[in-house]
């Protein structure tokens, strides 16, 4: 097919953009550095995503980033929220050991000393190397010490991908709270404004580096909230960082994992909705299970999530899968097994592990539509509008 030639409109469109580009970028590059782009054929500009981490979740991954292979961007802010005992700290620290697996670092900013190394040894996380532990309990020495390791990668090594995780914002104090100047006025509110002025900051900082930077937060009851009307719960520390994050998941504890002692439950099963998302659809949701004693059991997430799309079929204690031809539709193979054998019978091998992965980016993974300045040839119809309350 003869390529379609540019026309001397575009041409003097192309022409003017480009020009506009050097103008603003003469300007700034002295001080600041290149700041306009053409997104087109940018690898540079902010607003790209070089890098994903996995969240340790592959439905979670595909839910966040819409893409294979994705999970958090990587130089951007993400939220954590949730009750306590919902799966946050667990999910974040899932996020260094992710970081770890592809040769960069992990750092834990705990402002509740309450860390354990025994279960981040337990989930993966390699604690001797490329790992390091920052105890703070004021949230102006959390994000001091955030800027820090900011200036201090990019002095070094800004092709190493960092992980920050801050855990939690809810545990941190402000310096006049732990000194006790209670008598201060707007002491309540001055946490608030001290994270909004930093993740201002942070943002524009953030937005250069191979850095993900992870907030965990707890919700809590909004005593303004009227019953019936809007969310009963809000999180710590104003709405600074929701609004500054590029993707905040709501963790909400589903259920308890029974073992064979019922009063001893091995785990429990969370479920996480993307409730604001700027890489991809949000609105999505994922479960998954975490195991006490191994942090979250992706296989077994990945075993429900067949069952309940329909895509595997049970019949008592047996589970049937059709691996099948994808253009056809023919059936190449049907797979029965046991549920401890699915990892042995399907999932370890690898045209079959390919196939359950297509399966589920079918679900998740939306194919934007490129228009072209008209409507035509898009028939897909508007089936249903929900209203629903603002988010938290």
């Amino acid at each position: 097919m003869a390529k379609k030639k540019e026309s001397s409109q575009e041409r003097t469109d192309t022409s003017f953009a480009s020009s506009l580009i050097d103008a603003i970028n003469a300007k700034y590059k002295k001080d600041i550095g290149t700041v306009a782009y053409k997104l087109e054929d940018s690898t540079l500009a902010p607003t790209n995503v070089s890098d994903f981490v996995s969240t340790g979740c592959t439905t979670l991954d595909m839910a966040i980033s819409n893409r294979e292979n994705g999970g958090y961007p990587v130089g951007k802010i993400v939220e954590l929220i949730g009750l306590e005992q919902s799966g946050k700290s667990l999910l974040a620290a899932h996020a260094i050991k992710e970081t770890q697996k592809k040769g960069g670092i992990g750092i834990i900013i705990d402002t509740e000393s309450a860390v354990s190394k025994e279960f981040l040894s337990a989930i993966g996380v390699d604690l001797k190397k490329n790992f390091v532990y920052v105890q703070h309990e004021v949230i102006e020495d959390v994000f001091s010490s955030v800027e820090t390791i900011i200036e201090q990668m990019r002095a070094s090594n800004k092709d190493v991908i960092v992980t920050i995780v801050v855990d939690s914002v809810m545990g941190a104090s402000t310096k006049d709270e732990i000194e006790g100047n209670y008598d201060k006025d707007g002491w309540a509110t001055q946490k608030a404004i001290i994270i909004s002025k930093a993740m201002r900051k942070l943002t524009n900082l953030l937005g250069r580096e191979k850095i993900l930077l992870i907030f965990t937060n707890q919700l809590r009851q909004n005593l303004q909230a009227r019953p019936g009307m809007g969310d009963s719960y809000t999180t710590s520390g104003g709405k600074a960082i929701g609004f500054h994050s590029s993707i905040r998941v709501k963790l909400v504890k589903k259920g308890k994992i029974q073992g064979p002692e019922k009063d001893l439950p091995l785990g429990i099963t969370t479920e996480a909705e993307i409730i604001k998302n700027r890489i991809g659809p949000p609105h999505r949701k994922a479960s998954f299970n975490i195991m006490y004693n191994s942090g979250i059991d992706d296989v077994s997430s990945i075993m429900d999530f067949l069952k309940d799309k329909g895509i595997a079929t049970s019949s008592g204690a047996w589970y049937t899968y059709k691996y099948c031809n994808r253009e056809t539709g023919e059936i190449i193979e049907e797979i029965r097994f046991q549920r401890k054998d699915f990892h042995n019978k399907l999932f370890s091998r690898e045209e079959i592990r390919k196939d359950i992965l297509s399966n589920i980016s079918d679900y998740y993974i939306t194919t934007y539509i490129k228009r072209d300045g008209s409507d035509e040839g898009d028939s897909t119809p508007f089936i249903h509008i929900e209203e629903t309350e603002d988010d938290n």
